[in-house]
This record gives C-alpha cells, structure tokens and sequence, in this order.
C-alpha cells in the first residue's frame, strides 16, 4: 500500500516536471504542434457543436418577444383605427344633425317671412304599414295645440293633415292615401308657385304603383307646365296657402276632354319620415 502511493506521488512529480517542460518548450513559440493542432481544432468543434443550438436557442426566444411587441403593437394600432372609426361616424352624424337642424330653422325663417305661420315641431313615432289605415302617429297632442284638420309637411314638402288628436299624440293622415271615392277625403286645392293668379286644380289621388299625385280640373287654358312646383292655393280651409307639393311631370287631357289633369311628383320622402312640422296659420288658436 505504501508502495502504491509513492508510486502516484511519483507520476505526479513526474507529469508536473513534463508540464512545466512543455510549457517553458512551448513559450514564445508562434507554431503549433500537431498535437496542439488536433486538441485546438477539436475542442473548437465541440465549441462550435454546443454553441450553434445555443444561439440558435437565444435567438428563438429573441423573436419571440419581438412577435410579443409587434402584436402588442399591433392591438394599439387596431384600437386607434377603431376608435378613430367610432369618431368619424359620430362627427358624421353631429355634422348631418347640424346641417339639418340648420335647414329647418332656415326653413321655418322663410315661411315667417312669407306668412304668418307658426310651425310645431314634431317626432314621427310610427308609420303604420296597414293597408287598410296607412296612418303616420306623432308624438304632438291636444296639450300642444294640436287640432284635428291641421297640415303637417317636412322642410321639402306637404305630408298631410292631422285626422285625430289625443292628448299626448296625433295621428296625420298623408296625402298618399288620396281616394276620390272615399267619403271622408281631404281635397288638396292647388296652384302653380309664380303662377298663382292663373293655375289652379284639386289633387285628389294617389297612385300608389307609381307612387305619384293626380291632379285634375285644370282649365285647358291653365299655364301649367311640366317642371313646374305645385304649392296649395288656400282656398280651403284645411291647408294653407304655399306649402310645397311636388313638381308637374306630365300634364295631359282630361275626362271629356274639357279639363287638363297632371301627374305630381310629391316633394316629401314619405319612406323616411322623422320629422315633421305641425303648421298653425293665425285663425287658429295657438296652444
């Protein structure tokens, strides 16, 4: 046993002396030798083996979190985009509402110039689809004033007449339910706007497959024309005097040929109706 370890402590001694020999042999030398080459070579393979998958390691998680960003990036970009919808549209609309609310009060200025009217603004709640009472229903009443056999138009043009009134609502009966056979209908007297003092009809009818006005008993020698605006005349009581119709497309002979008849375009949008206004002339009393 002591043998053996004198023997190890020898080939210590021994590696030491070769260790520092080759040390001292290999300094300021600038070659290699074979066996250098070799061990140098080999452990840069093995380096090379190890480091590549580590890089290559680095690197996956690297991208990773780049993907992480431009996602990240990507979600704000898609909430700016959104929001900036949602802004557009509600400008939009702000924009649209101003520009109406706009043209109805330019609207409600001119016709205070031109008569003594006084307009009642109004929602529409709903128009009815019944084709056997094809009603519009406001959200104006008895409270507010409001009368049966009152007009009711928009900005562009006359809807109809108020035919009941309760006491927080009404309903409007519109002149595309025109029927001259109907008992209770409401005649529209009308002329020509600039041609008041020579035109004159009675639209009476609508032509629903069409979706145009009839007006008849027009003398042969009436001045209207096809482009003309139609406006009532006011010679009834129901409707007064200069509220838009629509314009003439055609005029053509009528029964017997001894009167004129006309087809009108009706000026008011009667499939997007909203609003409307009530109009009290100066022989009604106001709410």
């Amino acid at each position: 046993m002591k043998l053996l370890r004198n023997k190890r402590l020898f080939i210590l001694m021994i590696g030491v002396i070769l260790f520092i020999a080759l040390m001292g042999f290999t300094r300021g030398r600038t070659g290699l030798t074979w066996p250098e080459r070799f061990l140098n070579d080999a452990f840069g393979t093995i380096q090379g083996a190890f480091y590549r998958p580590a890089s290559a390691v680095a690197g996956f998680f690297r991208d990773l979190s780049r993907l992480s960003d431009v996602y990240r990036e990507n979600e704000e970009l898609r909430k700016t985009v959104a929001q900036y919808a949602q802004d557009r549209i509600r400008y939009n609309t702000i924009a649209r509402e101003n520009e109406r609310l706009q043209e109805e009060l330019n609207f409600t200025e001119r016709q205070k110039q031109l008569y003594n009217y006084r307009y009642l603004f109004a929602h529409v709640l709903a128009n009815s689809s019944n084709p056997y009472d094809r009603t519009i229903k406001i959200d104006l009443g008895s409270r507010d004033g409001i009368k049966p056999k009152m007009a009711v138009q928009t900005v562009d043009g006359l809807v109809g007449v108020v035919s009941r009134v309760s006491e927080f609502t009404s309903t409007v009966q519109p002149i595309t339910e025109l029927d001259p056979n109907a008992p209770d209908v409401v005649e529209v007297a009308a002329t020509v706007l600039g041609k008041e003092g020579e035109s004159f009809g009675i639209i009476d009818q609508y032509d629903s497959e069409n979706h145009v006005l009839q007006m008849s008993k027009i003398s042969q020698t009436d001045p209207i024309a096809v482009g003309d605006t139609v406006i009532t005349s006011g010679l009834v009581n129901v409707y007064p005097k200069g509220i838009v119709i629509g314009k003439v497309l055609r005029k053509q002979v009528g029964d017997f040929g001894l009167t004129l008849t006309a087809t009108i375009q009706p000026a008011a949008d009667f499939d997007h109706l909203s609003e409307v206004f009530v109009v009290v002339t100066p022989d009604v009393d106001g709410p």
